[in-house]
């Protein structure tokens, strides 16, 4: 599925997720939702470099597969699977589990796409 539409589908089937992005391996923006074009590369590449970072501190050299911060006025998620990574900004008192299982679903169908 095209990352427009899934990105679309995602904050309508969940209404805890107000913005989120999808990026590439190398940083590069793949779409957007609910986050003006400027502000969505920003959003883009800190997930990216939050999870590279955060896989940085592994011993084991694997990979991070998710994140979860808690911000004051909602949480920030990020998730990344097949080169991909999608990061999701919440309303406050989110559902972590929901909300990773929104987001990977929404992965998903974009990577079935590329």
């Amino acid at each position: 599925m095209e990352a427009a539409r899934a990105l679309a589908d995602l904050v309508e089937i969940s209404p805890q997720i107000e913005a989120a992005a999808v990026v590439a391996r190398d940083g590069e923006l793949v779409g957007s939702v609910g986050v003006p074009e400027p502000r969505a590369d920003l959003l883009a590449r800190a997930a990216r470099e939050l999870l590279d970072g955060a896989a940085a501190f592994r011993s084991d050299e694997g990979r991070v597969t998710q994140l979860h911060a808690e911000l004051t006025g909602g949480d920030v998620f990020a998730v990344a699977a097949d080169g991909l990574a999608i990061v999701g900004v919440t309303r406050e008192r989110a559902t972590p589990g929901l909300v990773f299982y929104d987001l990977k679903r929404c992965l998903a169908a974009v990577t079935d796409e590329t």
